[in-house]
């Protein structure tokens, strides 16, 4: 299987999705427009190790909710980013038993060679 989890409204994402030039059998999904289901942040969270793996500090949210005041468990996670879709770690990529999280220039790249190969 091969998807991205992505958001529509983010330039960064929408860079990397024309950077990687993917093919029509690769399945992207909007996480502002469709949410993640649990089904799905299981199964990324069974290829990531962790849900903290796939936990964005950067969202805005994370200090406007004071999250960066608390310690947060594992389950902790996997609530915050179920209620809201700027706790997801963007862009996932997701191809066969690989993950790819988030948006550095080596994952990235690692995505691609991946994706193409």
């Amino acid at each position: 299987m091969k998807k991205i989890y992505y958001l529509k409204t983010c330039s960064t994402c929408i860079r990397i999705l024309k950077e990687l030039n993917v093919a029509t059998e690769v399945e992207v999904q909007d996480i502002k427009t469709q949410a993640i289901t649990e089904n799905q942040l299981n199964q990324m969270k069974k290829m990531a190790g962790s849900y903290e793996a796939l936990f964005s500090r950067k969202a805005m949210k994370y200090r406007k909710w004071n999250l960066h005041e608390k310690v947060l468990s594992e389950q902790d996670y996997k609530f915050y980013i179920l209620e809201d879709y700027t706790f997801l770690k963007r862009p996932v990529i997701m191809n066969q038993d690989t993950i790819f999280i988030g948006n550095s220039k080596e994952t990235v790249e690692l995505a691609k060679k991946s994706l193409h190969a």
